[in-house]
């Protein structure tokens, strides 16, 4: 059994260990220190937090949606909710890639600043709209987290990856902006 900087190797056998910030991390040697892994960790489960929220609220959108344009949004709303629901398992997976532990109980994702009334099912073309904010919300966050993973965390690896989901949710945005424009 050899012991170094707080991990415990047997064999081929890894065991995860508690870092100083009292979070438990598996040992990956990647060229990022465990505390800028733990701050990326941090501000992708903030995002995993988000991309959840606005995939339950899609998909409310998608069951509740009612009107003359009922097939359409529904339809949309389908398309939306599967992709938000597969940036939530890539974000998830990004978080894990690091050695931390992924988001993944309705407390820790309620946790998003992204939010819905209980109980509101907004008529059509609100339901357009209050997703296509969600989505600009998350872009800007997403933005605004970029040069910090680059240059103060060293992740650019991160970096790439989110710069690819904020893509994703631009386009999104795109097409709910142009399904209410006049």
């Amino acid at each position: 059994m050899i012991r170094k900087s707080g991990i415990i190797i047997t064999g081929l056998l890894l065991i995860p260990f508690i870092s100083s910030q009292g979070v438990s991390m598996e040992h990956t040697n990647i060229g990022i220190s465990a505390t800028n892994r733990i701050a990326v960790a941090d501000i992708l489960n903030t995002i995993l937090d988000h991309e959840f929220v606005l995939y339950v609220k899609t998909l409310n959108y998608h069951w509740n949606v009612k009107g003359i344009i009922f097939h359409d949004f529904h339809a949309l709303f389908k398309e939306q909710y599967e992709k938000l629901l597969d940036i939530a398992d890539d974000v998830a997976e990004r978080v894990r890639t690091l050695g931390l532990p992924a988001h993944g109980t309705m407390a820790e994702f309620s946790q998003s600043s992204l939010t819905e009334k209980p109980g509101a099912v907004p008529s059509a073309k609100q339901m357009i709209k209050n997703l296509l904010t969600d989505h600009e919300t998350i872009i800007k966050l997403i933005r605004a987290d970029l040069q910090k993973i680059a240059d103060d965390l060293g992740d650019l690896g991160t970096n790439n990856f989110l710069t690819e989901i904020m893509e994703r949710h631009e386009k999104m945005a795109w097409m709910l902006r142009a399904t209410v424009s006049k």
